[in-house]
């Protein structure tokens, strides 16, 4: 298997591992930076790895639409063409399905997109998707799967989940035929099952007798109140082969991270660091900041005084107050960075709670009181 993982140490539910790819170690949990067309918005690949990113996270439906995956490979494959020397594990296209829901259309043979760029029309199947992944020669492939909205009737999920099933067969039967091409990467499987706990376990089974090399819990942050949110969590992790790494799917807030590591989940990504990022709100320990707020025109203090990034070390409130005001793009390559440091110092601090046995402890810093 091109992937291997491994559980160096727990603490109650919570583990700290490292998942070995292709193109170098994530230690785990680890936080995915989101770069959907194959970079971070307003950040470079020496940035991300100066802020302590071991991975990153692409998109296969944009990278398709633009560049297109055909002149990526002709140009070295994804690694070379982004610069990103680490790790990518890209989405299949999954979320498409349930964001770009007015510009699809959906049968058990796969998905037609008409692209969101140029109207042009799209064909993605199991096996192209699988193929396409291959070709950008990506460490991480995700199979296509069916992202059903929320809420939804458990008939519809249930039929969904079984066509996502056939996915996946479909995915894992063509892996072997990738291999034998050349691709060094692997391929994850994807639990749906919307906030049906007999219909969650039921699929993890049915996915797990695949043999992926890993898996994720798709399907949740699409809507659904926190409480079931974190049950879909709860339910699902411990249904997960304790040999492979278990991803949360587009999750999510601090608090989120935090209530996942402690089930057992070793991979996240999420857009909020740097969506958020661009409209002023930075994620700080004692809860956000929006720095667009009139009281910070005068405040000669950092966003964080407990953040050891460069922004904090750098320039004050006032500062970013009159950038974002400003409409002055540094706002926002600015804030991006003091964002992702927070995060993925957040998952650090959270492996060193797993290994000295006080992840309790040390998650409580990360989160305002109340």
């Amino acid at each position: 298997m091109p992937l291997s993982f491994e559980v160096l140490e727990r603490c109650g539910a919570a583990r700290r591992g490292r998942l070995h790819t292709p193109h170098g170690v994530i230690e785990t949990p680890a936080f995915m930076p989101v770069g959907t067309l194959g970079a971070v918005k307003g950040l470079g690949p020496p940035t991300l790895r100066q802020l302590g990113a071991s991975v990153m996270l692409s998109n296969l439906y944009h990278l398709e639409v633009r560049a297109g995956v055909d002149r990526i490979e002709r140009l070295g494959g994804v690694h070379a063409f982004t610069g990103w020397s680490g790790p990518i594990l890209t989405d299949s296209g999954g979320y498409q399905v349930f964001s770009m829901a007015d510009r699809r259309t959906i049968d058990d043979q796969g998905v037609r997109f008409k692209s969101h760029v140029d109207g042009r029309a799209m064909a993605f199947t199991p096996e192209r998707v699988l193929r396409l992944q291959a070709q950008l020669g990506v460490d991480i492939a995700m199979m296509l799967d069916e992202c059903p909205p929320w809420p939804v009737d458990l008939a519809t999920a249930s039929a969904s989940w079984r066509r996502t099933l056939d996915w996946a067969r479909r995915a894992r039967q063509g892996l072997a035929e990738e291999h034998r091409r050349g691709w060094s990467g692997d391929l994850f499987g994807i639990v749906q099952g919307s906030v049906y706990p007999e219909l969650r376990a039921r699929a993890a089974v049915e996915l797990v007798e695949l043999d992926f090399a890993g898996y994720a819990i798709g399907g949740v942050s699409v809507g659904e109140p926190t409480p079931e949110r974190r049950a879909v969590v709860e339910w699902t992790a411990p249904e997960l082969p304790e040999d492979r790494p278990r991803y949360l799917m587009g999750v999510g807030y601090p608090a989120d991270l935090v209530h996942a590591v402690a089930h057992g989940i070793d991979l996240f990504d999420c857009v909020l660091p740097a969506r958020n990022a661009r409209h002023g709100y930075f994620f700080t320990r004692q809860g956000p900041l929006k720095i667009k707020n009139a009281r910070y025109a005068e405040d000669p203090e950092p966003v964080d005084g407990d953040c050891g990034c460069p922004v904090c070390g750098s320039v004050s409130r006032a500062f970013l107050h009159h950038l974002f005001r400003s409409r002055e793009i540094t706002g926002g390559v600015l804030a991006t960075q003091h964002n992702l440091f927070f995060y993925l110092t957040l998952m650090a601090d959270l492996r060193a709670g797993i290994a000295a046995g006080d992840l309790d402890r040390r998650a409580a810093r990360w989160l305002p009181e109340g």
